[in-house]
């Protein structure tokens, strides 16, 4: 049996070292640690160890020997265990690698999107560079062209807001307002429309103001455009003059309180006279919207002035409700609270919250807070709750008592 036993480990170390192939050589060929076995020592030859990167062989060929390197080995199994932090090392890595991956795909992401936007900016810059000449020059030239219009609308524009902010102001005041302001201001609205009517007297403006057609082109688009633009603020115009008419009223013969009412008719009937005002103008435009010879024009052009008439006709109507109400607000007597005793006055210290001043005809609200009539009557022109609790005390807030003026303009 021993004998069988050396015989087949001969036979198969002889067809191991058959199937190994002849021409290949093992470079790191492990040796028996000198030191009592504890290691393994591998072997480098020469002509591998002068290929491996870094490396410097002194001495020649003929100096040039098998270099052992030591490796060490545990004998009491920590290899098995030492390779587990690896394996974790390499799975923390490889996330780190994704989670890095995902980070750049998102940055290139943003700075693809970034490089396009300014890519974008770019060419709008450059496209502006390059128009802004013709620009300047096509700018110019309607400047040039109608320097009078462009002055005539600024002009009436800030005239109208200058007058219509101290109308404010002077109504605000009450008796502390500024008479001279108010006559000023009354020249002023008169001196500009004359001098509008003045310049253009070719044209003959005034006529829009009595419901008739001024001497203009009725077939250029922009003279009827321009001509019902001056008309609207003329009309404002002479609706403010009359409010400050008003302000110059003494208060012992019109209350502060019926004043604004008067404010508020006065805006509402204003309104409805630019509403009718450009009437004229467009139906005459719209008639002869194409040549006038062709009877296909002619048709369509009293087709297109009956449809401006329908769609006038229904803003006049809703214009008429609003109207009406002003009026039943302006006939009937509205009273804010009840009157104040001496005893409640006296309690609130017989100063008004709002003008800082003694009480003149105290009015107490629900909430029971007390206030002249005539300060919290101005109050609730803007507002519905009550000054200092901001409870509600009235539905409904009736405008342009404080003698404001719409800046809408009314072009159809």
């Amino acid at each position: 049996m021993k004998l069988r036993a050396q015989y087949d480990r001969a036979a198969y170390s002889d067809s191991r070292r058959e199937h190994k192939p002849r021409d290949s050589f093992d470079p790191m060929q492990p040796e028996p640690s000198p030191k009592n076995g504890t290691g393994l020592s591998l072997t480098l030859k020469p002509e591998l160890l002068a290929r491996m990167p870094g490396a410097v062989i002194s001495g020649g060929p003929e100096t040039a020997e098998d270099v052992p390197v030591p490796i060490a080995s545990s004998t009491n199994g920590r290899g098995a265990t030492s390779r587990r932090p690896r394996a974790t090392d390499h799975s923390h890595s490889h996330s780190h690698v994704h989670a890095h991956d995902s980070d750049g795909a998102e940055s290139d992401l943003e700075s693809g999107e970034s490089s396009s936007s300014l890519s974008d900016l770019r060419y709008i810059l450059r496209w502006v560079k390059k128009s802004l000449p013709f620009l300047v020059i096509l700018c110019s030239k309607l400047i040039i062209q109608h320097a009078l219009g462009l002055a005539v609308a600024v002009g009436l524009f800030t005239t109208f807001m200058y007058v219509n902010k101290n109308i404010q102001t002077q109504v605000f005041l009450h008796d502390r307002r500024i008479k001279l302001q108010c006559v000023w201001l009354l020249l002023f609205l008169t001196s500009s429309s004359l001098l509008l009517f003045f310049t253009f007297y070719t044209q003959s403006l005034y006529r829009c103001l009595v419901f008739a057609n001024p001497m203009i082109d009725s077939q250029n688009f922009w003279e009827v455009l321009w001509c019902i633009g001056v008309t609207n603020f003329i009309v404002k115009f002479v609706f403010m003059g009359l409010k400050c008419l008003i302000i110059l009223v003494p208060s012992r013969l019109m209350a502060y309180r019926r004043r604004g009412q008067w404010y508020m008719l006065l805006e509402e009937a204003s309104q409805v006279y630019q509403m009718i005002a450009p009437v004229p103008l467009w139906f005459r435009y719209l008639v002869s919207y194409d040549e006038i010879e062709s009877s296909v024009g002619l048709t369509l052009g009293i087709i297109l002035a009956l449809l401006y008439l329908i769609m006038k006709l229904l803003g006049l109507y809703g214009q008429w409700g609003s109207l009406q109400k002003t009026l039943r607000a302006f006939l009937s007597y509205e009273v804010n609270g009840t009157s104040a005793t001496s005893a409640q006055c006296v309690e609130a210290g017989d100063i008004c919250p709002i003008c800082q001043a003694d009480f003149k005809q105290p009015r107490v609200l629900l909430c029971q807070h007390i206030f002249c009539e005539e300060c919290i009557s101005h109050w609730f022109n803007q507002e519905k709750t009550c000054p200092l609790c901001r409870m509600v005390i009235s539905d409904k807030v009736h405008k342009w008592k404080d003698g404001a003026t719409s800046a809408y303009l009314q072009i159809y």
